[in-house]
């Protein structure tokens, strides 16, 4: 496993990591997902730290780009069923290794991935065999703030988050 230090790509899995897991649909059929808050601003903070963020999906949801688009997300990759393949096309387009990437999953789709990466992060609330191939469990569940409280985890180890926190402490502290 690789030092956190050289973590620069983060990849979420997106139903039961960014969401809760449930599908809802609408009464007109139309799909929606609830996202936390918590996970977006953890995510612009990992892109403000010069980092590159990642969606990789099993499933494909109009919700998913939007909110990919309104957090600055362009690598998202949807409708995938094996993920590794795609995960080395998103390792390739930012630049990075294996080693160099965290990715947070919940259940067995997820492994592939995890087993490569410098970084297995699984949220509370994923399948047995993913919190055993994780480096770290979250304390929260998906779609409850975990992705967040991964990205202070690894933006911690790396020194990065004083920056983050100077921009919203008081000027006479």
């Amino acid at each position: 496993m690789s030092d956190l230090t050289r973590i620069r790509l983060l990849v979420c899995d997106v139903d039961g990591v960014l969401t809760d897991g449930r599908i809802i649909y609408d009464s007109a059929g139309a799909e929606t997902k609830q996202f936390h808050v918590r996970d977006g601003s953890g995510l612009k903070y990992w892109l403000r730290a010069g980092h590159v963020a990642a969606l990789l999906s099993g499933r494909s949801c109009a919700a998913t780009e939007r909110r990919a688009a309104e957090l600055g997300i362009s690598l998202v990759e949807q409708g995938v069923k094996e993920k590794w393949p795609v995960m080395e096309r998103i390792l390739q387009a930012a630049g990075c290794t294996a080693d160099e990437a965290a990715y947070v999953g919940d259940d067995l789709p997820d492994l592939p991935v995890m087993l490569r990466v410098g970084c297995p992060v699984a949220v509370a609330d994923a399948v047995d065999e993913v919190r055993a191939a994780a480096r770290r469990v979250t304390a929260l569940g998906g779609g409850q703030g975990a992705v967040r409280e991964a990205i202070e985890w690894i933006l911690k180890a790396q020194g990065r988050w004083d920056a983050i926190m100077a921009r919203y402490a008081r000027p006479d502290a």
